[in-house]
């Protein structure tokens, strides 16, 4: 294919649909609207499953690169009770299929298997036409274009690219987390380092939550998910940190203090996440020239499944277009209607990706019972 292939954002899903393609000789360049690889904190750790994201790693030649990122122990995983009683204390035995890893340290990997010059940093896309014939113009804000015969929207939630497939935008889902940081947490946490344990941990009472993952460097990153119209948000002042604190953990009044300090203790300003989805099972019809991936395509609430969704895609797209040198709409065909059905069919709680399940109503067994495999 002679085609070289312009992909809208640096993702992992972009980067690692950027890598199978160099893999198999096929031009790509990625533009990014970040100024650089380390303009910002790239989230926390997440579970890469070996039926989808260990799939595309493996395509991209960096199953080993992606084992020695692997930290020990991450998989553990404690139910606990608002009382901070532990309810489900699951060990990591090794043999499971969702290693974790920092999502920084998984996006490195994937920008140091890259030549040089792949991604253009600094390069927000502002506007995308189509200019017929499978041609499409990117205007990027600083007012530089690019012309492309293959253009991949790889730009997440707020896709510029996907206006030209679909007029579909993504709501509210109801329920967002607040984010916090605790850092050193077992010599200036201890308490809340305890409750977390070796890995992760869940608190659930419907309506709310409190999820932490214990990260490199001992430090705990917790996600605080609440169901809560955005008009209640918006009256939380996150520009006063400790009042917005003091917001959020007074929906948790009467939670054991070292569930609660994850909340108050944080060594950062609480930070909101809304969720937004776009609508179950999201489709398009064929244009030529130009597809999505990842976020772009099917945007869920947090689920475990987001990256590594977006990673098969990219890992997918790739090796169809590889297998059609010649047809690149047979190819991009071939890996809408995969990705179709797979996105539509995507677990919505699996195992312990559960982020954001209780805030939905779910009881602290019907957790135990998801996790442990007794839920039906």
């Amino acid at each position: 294919m002679h085609t070289p292939v312009t992909i809208i954002g640096a993702g992992l899903g972009g980067l690692t649909l950027a890598r199978v393609l160099h893999v198999h000789g096929i031009p790509v360049t990625v533009h990014e609207a970040e100024p650089s690889a380390s303009a910002r904190t790239q989230g926390g750790m997440l579970d890469i499953h070996d039926h989808n994201g260990q799939l595309a790693l493996g395509a991209a030649g960096l199953m080993d690169a992606f084992h020695a990122i692997v930290p020990e122990g991450r998989q553990s995983m404690r139910v606990l009770d608002p009382a901070g009683t532990v309810l489900m204390d699951k060990a990591d035995d090794g043999t499971g299929g969702r290693p974790e890893v920092q999502r920084a340290e998984l996006r490195r990997i994937l920008l140091d298997s890259l030549p040089a010059g792949t991604v253009r940093w600094g390069r927000r896309a502002d506007a995308v036409r189509a200019l017929g014939e499978g041609r499409h113009e990117v205007t990027f804000t600083d007012g530089t274009t690019v012309v492309t015969g293959l253009l991949v929207g790889a730009d997440g939630a707020w896709s510029r690219v996907r206006p030209l497939l679909s007029p579909a935008v993504p709501e509210y889902t109801g329920t967002s987390f607040v984010e916090t940081y605790l850092y050193d947490a077992d010599t200036r946490h201890p308490a809340a380092a305890q409750a977390v344990g070796g890995g992760s941990m869940i608190a659930p009472e419907p309506g709310k939550e409190i999820f932490a993952h214990r990260e490199s460097g001992d430090t705990l990153h917790t996600y605080v998910a609440l169901t809560r119209p955005l008009d209640w948000f918006a009256a939380v002042d996150f520009t006063d940190p400790a009042a917005a604190t003091a917001r959020i953990a007074a929906e948790f009044d009467g939670w054991a203090p070292q569930l609660t300090a994850l909340i108050t203790d944080g060594d950062t300003p609480p930070v909101l996440r809304p969720h937004y989805a776009l609508p179950t099972g999201h489709r398009w019809d064929r244009v030529p020239g130009v597809t999505l991936l990842g976020d772009a395509a099917h945007l869920a609430a947090p689920n475990g499944e987001g990256a590594n969704l977006a990673m098969l895609d990219g890992a997918e797209l790739g090796e169809a277009l590889a297998a059609h040198p010649d047809d690149v709409e047979a190819a991009l065909t071939a890996y809408e209607e995969a990705m179709f059905i797979r996105s539509a069919e995507a677990v919505t709680f699996e195992g312990a990706e559960l982020q954001g399940i209780d805030a939905e109503g779910n009881t602290a067994q019907d957790l135990i019972d998801l996790i442990t495999g007794d839920g039906g």
